[in-house]
């Protein structure tokens, strides 16, 4: 199957960067190379643009891709926690723009070996990066029952979560939960019928928690915005597209942050804390995807995109 991804507001998403055809830019979730083919036609020769993403079908396709950029583009395969010491080790040390787009691929949700989809019956896997030696079966038969509740309460946001890890737990007493279809059955049994009938598929929430906990996708998010906003260049823009509340919430708060960093009391008349801003949110509200977008590709549906500037 041919790596694929639909680059999610593509336009929005380059026109907030204001590139300058000198500039560096970076991807963090290159993908298939969506956003960074429209960077880099847009840079000259003395422009750079390095794309990051840890699936090697996506570097594959990717490199592939930007091949008529010559060393004007750059493709890493690592993961973006680490960006800031992989450009670095390149001898950059700053960016005018960088983009996340924190949607799973369509080919590594529609590729069943991959063991992303609840559609199809295929392997218990969904790792971003295949290197990655722990897969989605060490968590569904590995972990506790009270931790199989908290990933699929906390990340699924599933209010049936406490059934489901019980009914898991109760399914891999008698053998190891081997598939995606296995797990899925499961799930079902755990969802009442009722509600089964009037929601979307019973799985999904369950298999994005399980995704969400082994890639440590939070985390990893949460971990790296500082780091990034701190390697922009003064007037550069991070722009990040997310697609579950959990992802905007952490997105959101860490932009609110690094705009209003000082922790001093309301009534002190000034600052002593020392914390100096870092930019300006330029998104007060997300900016979200028009009409014929979402008629053209209906992922789009829940995805924000927020920017932050760099002062």
């Amino acid at each position: 199957m041919e790596f694929s991804h639909y680059s999610v507001m593509r336009e929005e998403t380059i026109d907030q960067l204001h590139i300058r055809p000198d500039g560096i830019y970076v991807d963090g979730t290159l993908g298939g190379g969506g956003h960074a083919w429209e960077v880099c036609s847009r840079l000259s020769d003395g422009g750079r643009f390095y794309g990051i993403d840890q699936d090697e079908a996506a570097i594959e396709a990717a490199r592939k891709r930007l091949e008529p950029f010559g060393d004007r583009a750059t493709v890493i395969r690592s993961n973006y926690c680490r960006m800031c010491q992989e450009l670095e080790d390149r001898g950059v040390t700053g960016a005018d723009g960088i983009v996340l787009d924190l949607g799973v691929s369509s080919y590594q949700l529609d590729e069943p070996e991959r063991g992303f989809t609840y559609r199809e019956d295929a392997p218990l896997d969904m790792r971003m990066d295949r290197r990655q030696e722990k897969t989605a079966r060490d968590i569904v038969n590995g972990y506790s029952e009270t931790d199989l509740y908290r990933v699929i309460r906390d990340y699924g946001e599933d209010k049936f979560a406490k059934n489901i890890a019980k009914h898991i737990v109760q399914a891999r007493e008698s053998a190891p939960i081997e598939t995606t279809g296995e797990l899925v059955e499961i799930i079902k049994r755990a969802v009442p019928a009722r509600v089964r009938m009037q929601k979307g598929h019973p799985a999904k929430q369950t298999f994005q928690a399980i995704r969400i906990e082994l890639n440590r996708e939070l985390e990893v998010l949460r971990d790296s915005l500082d780091d990034m906003i701190d390697f922009l260049h003064p007037g550069g823009r991070l722009c990040i597209i997310t697609f579950h509340s959990l992802e905007d919430r952490i997105v959101k708060n860490a932009f609110r942050k690094n705009e209003h960093p000082c922790i001093c009391p309301p009534d002190f008349p000034v600052c002593v804390c020392g914390r100096i801003p870092k930019g300006r949110v330029v998104t007060k509200k997300p900016i979200l995807p028009g009409e014929g977008e979402l008629e053209e590709n209906s992922r789009s549906k829940s995805a924000k995109l927020r920017v932050f500037e760099r002062t």
